[in-house]
């Protein structure tokens, strides 16, 4: 059995593809390339108006790669809305490698000094992954997932994978596209050159916002 890599799954990435697990009890991984892929258009993307008061109101602290490997163990954990994950020990174990090499982020929403929300995905080029995103407390993950948007936009990224389409993203304008027209994408994001800059704006609506105006 091939033995998985930090520079095997980037180029995994590079190519399209990207790993799972059928359960995080599953020791095995295997790759996957959907025929349809999930994308976050970054200059279509959408927040809902309760949202936004909620991020105006600045109820969380969000940080940016200080808990990584707490990040990705608590998308991992079981939770009421969703009993079984995809993510194992393995995904643990190379996902904090490419952290380490500066390949993958964390993005965290905290409350009163506890990491109750997050995200994490990786970074390559003009490209971002979004991996998975967990919350202990209404909106966390959601309020993470604005501030990644104008991180990104910020950045100069042109491409937000999301892998697959749920009801949950569909909120904030995610869609399907055909795998090639994928590809297209992906190749002409690894050809610019963005920068992942941890500090966010004061308001990242106005982020979103003025992108919006300008694109």
């Amino acid at each position: 059995m091939t033995v998985l890599t930090a520079d095997l799954l980037l180029r995994a990435y590079a190519a399209g593809i990207f790993p799972m697990a059928d359960s995080a009890d599953d020791p095995e991984i295997f790759w996957v390339d959907p025929e349809w892929r999930g994308i976050i258009p970054l200059q279509g993307f959408h927040v809902p108006q309760r949202l936004k008061r909620t991020v105006r109101a600045g109820l969380f602290e969000i940080r940016c790669n200080t808990a990584f490997e707490a990040v990705i163990r608590g998308c991992a954990a079981p939770a009421a809305d969703r009993p079984r994950t995809w993510i194992n020990d393995e995904i643990v174990r190379l996902y904090t490698g490419l952290f380490r090499r500066g390949f993958a982020h964390s993005v965290e929403a905290w409350y009163e000094g506890n990491l109750v929300g997050g995200l994490y995905g990786v970074s390559l080029n003009g490209a971002f992954f979004g991996e998975s995103m967990f919350s202990r407390v209404t909106d966390a993950s959601k309020v993470a997932l604005v501030h990644l948007v104008a991180l990104l936009i910020r950045g100069g990224y042109t491409l937000l994978d999301t892998q697959f389409v749920t009801e949950h993203l569909q909120r904030f304008g995610a869609c399907e596209i055909p795998r090639a027209e994928y590809r297209k994408r992906l190749a002409a994001a690894l050809q610019v050159q963005a920068s992942f800059q941890p500090g966010f704006a004061d308001d990242p609506l106005a982020v979103l916002h003025s992108s919006t105006q300008t694109s």
